[in-house]
């Protein structure tokens, strides 16, 4: 994708506020238009290098193209496991000032193997006496938690359900597993916030260790892939074998919706922490380059 997410810190009062201008739209339909419905579905993969496996899995559901289809959600699967562990191993560690860590070996397998790196041993039934343990990923979890108090950074929004609309929804990881009794737990004790969507991406990692994502077609031309940041939906209109129409609505879109999780996160993030705009923004993950600034204020 092109451009980049351009955020302004503002002081409200002991709040933060954030002026949020999303960057140019990426002119997908223009390249697709006139296209083969073959053609479309192989080219997405090769355009996008995030998520490009579910949006070439979306494009062959939405136009009813079967072949392919198993192996777009095997695919799609290993993505989506991907990029939880570079975040768990790589991003998130490095925006905390942590030691980064390899990936676990054979972690494309998933498995009871890489669930059970994940937890450091088994699944944990008390949330609070795992993030102290230094168990699996719990260092990271915990730093999260240590950054972030109570109340802190968070956005509390109604589940997805219109994939399609550019409205404030709960279009994330952390949103499919939001009734997890360690999801509970978080939100319970710091609310729907930085820990509660860092958490949601283990235990997304942990459902897809046995699980292949959940592919759906909603309707002729409109399908919805679960993908690394939340689910991705594709509207394709097709007459005469050549496509005539295509929109897409990526996580991104929702996070940055107004009234959507980036904007109520950061409202909601004390000015005394306004130095961890940045890494509550890498926690949130969006699939853009981002500029972040603070006004000059008196």
């Amino acid at each position: 994708m092109s451009g980049a997410l351009d955020i302004t810190l503002t002081r409200d009062g002991a709040r933060l506020a954030a002026r949020i201008v999303p960057p140019p739209a990426v002119p997908v339909a223009g390249l697709m238009l006139g296209r083969a419905p073959a053609e479309v579905a192989a080219l997405m993969p090769r355009i996008f290098n995030l998520c490009g496996q579910a949006q070439g899995l979306a494009a062959r559901l939405a136009m009813g193209l079967e072949g392919g289809l198993e192996g777009g959600a095997t695919d799609a699967r290993r993505e989506i496991l991907r990029d939880h562990l570079a975040q768990l191993c790589l991003h998130w560690p490095q925006a905390l000032g942590l030691a980064p860590r390899a990936l676990p070996e054979d972690w494309a397998a998933g498995g009871a193997a890489l669930e059970h790196w994940l937890w450091g041993g088994d699944r944990p039934a008390d949330l609070a006496g795992w993030l102290a343990s230094g168990r699996g990923v719990a260092p990271v979890l915990a730093a999260i938690a240590a950054a972030f108090g109570p109340g802190e950074a968070i956005a509390d929004l109604p589940p997805l359900s219109d994939p399609m609309a550019l409205i404030a929804q709960e279009n994330s990881p952390a949103g499919r597993v939001a009734d997890d009794p360690l999801m509970q737990a978080a939100a319970a004790a710091f609310g729907r916030g930085p820990l509660w969507r860092a958490l949601g991406r283990g235990l997304d990692l942990a459902r897809l260790c046995h699980n292949a994502p959940r592919p759906a077609r909603l309707a002729p031309g409109l399908a919805v892939v679960e993908a690394a940041r939340g689910s991705y939906a594709l509207s394709v209109g097709v007459e005469a074998g050549r496509v005539t129409a295509l929109t897409r609505v990526t996580p991104t879109d929702h996070l940055i919706a107004p009234g959507g999780v980036l904007e109520r996160a950061l409202a909601s993030l004390p000015v005394a922490k306004a130095d961890r705009a940045a890494l509550l923004v890498a926690i949130l993950d969006p699939c853009v380059p981002v500029q972040m600034r603070e006004a000059e204020h008196a």
